[in-house]
């Protein structure tokens, strides 16, 4: 079974040619982890036809590495994924700090709708 007409087909990021020279695309899987992270990438206000698209991590810059800060960045982060995504179910959101102190983890654990594989994502996210 493909789920290539579930899932969709979109250029791959970074832009870049394929084997054959010409754009490469990606699918599945690969097209989904894609979209999770441009939605992480993304703040709020970026995108002129979507203004509200993305989940604003850049808010929380030069914020201190404290339970606080790491819980309102999961919130955003369930909250985003949840609106802009709809190819999969969120199970985890985990933000965890990293060994330096303006290191965070992000962990997304998902599950695909279209095949109901899990799947997930670690995100390093730097707060400085």
């Amino acid at each position: 079974m493909t789920t290539e007409p579930w899932t969709g087909k979109g250029p791959r990021f970074p832009l870049r040619p394929g084997g054959d020279g010409r754009l490469a695309y990606a699918t599945g899987a690969e097209l989904v982890r894609q979209a999770v992270t441009a939605i992480l990438d993304t703040e709020p206000g970026e995108r002129v036809m979507l203004p509200g698209f993305g989940c604003g991590l850049r808010r929380y810059l030069m914020e201190p590495n404290t339970t606080a800060t790491r819980a309102g960045m999961q919130r955003d982060i369930e909250d985003a994924l949840a609106r802009w995504e709809p190819r999969v179910t969120v199970t985890n959101v985990a933000v965890t700090p990293g060994e330096e102190p303006s290191l965070v983890w992000i962990d997304i654990s998902y599950v695909r709708l279209v095949d109901r594989r899990e799947d997930n994502l670690v995100y390093p996210f730097y707060l400085r």
